[in-house]
């Protein structure tokens, strides 16, 4: 028997799978909804190599190894702290190197450009040393 889709069959008595008991259930396992611990190994291996201020890119090198480590034994806790303390040292690193980079580049600019006003001075009298 064909159907149009504005026919429906109005039989409530017959249900597909009648007198059958068929109870089908999934079991979901959910670990609790905790963070990832982040161990910041990228982070410290640029600090490391490039902005490794006063050792402090090491320093951050190391805490992250030790936290991975921590983090493989299953040991979150220990982990996570390891992974706290990498991360404040990469911030320090981070920080005290741009800052360096800036005072740098301030005292160059700072330079070329007193060095130009004493060319310029010098061009102009040659007897001035000043």
């Amino acid at each position: 028997m064909e159907y149009r889709a504005d026919q429906v069959p109005m039989n409530p008595g017959v249900y597909p799978y009648q007198g059958q008991q068929q109870v089908q259930s999934t079991v979901i396992t959910m670990a609790p909804n905790v963070p990832p611990v982040r161990d910041h190994l990228p982070w410290s291996i640029f600090n490391f190599f490039y902005m490794n201020f006063c050792c402090l890119g090491f320093v951050a090198l190391v805490f992250s190894v030790k936290s991975r480590d921590r983090k493989l034994m299953r040991d979150t806790e220990g982990a996570r702290q390891y992974g706290s303390t990498a991360r404040s040292l990469n911030i320090a690193a981070t920080v005290l190197n741009t800052l360096l980079y800036i005072i740098i580049i301030a005292l160059m600019f700072g330079g070329v450009i007193g060095a130009g006003k004493m060319l310029h001075a010098q061009s102009v009298n040659p007897y001035h040393h000043g």
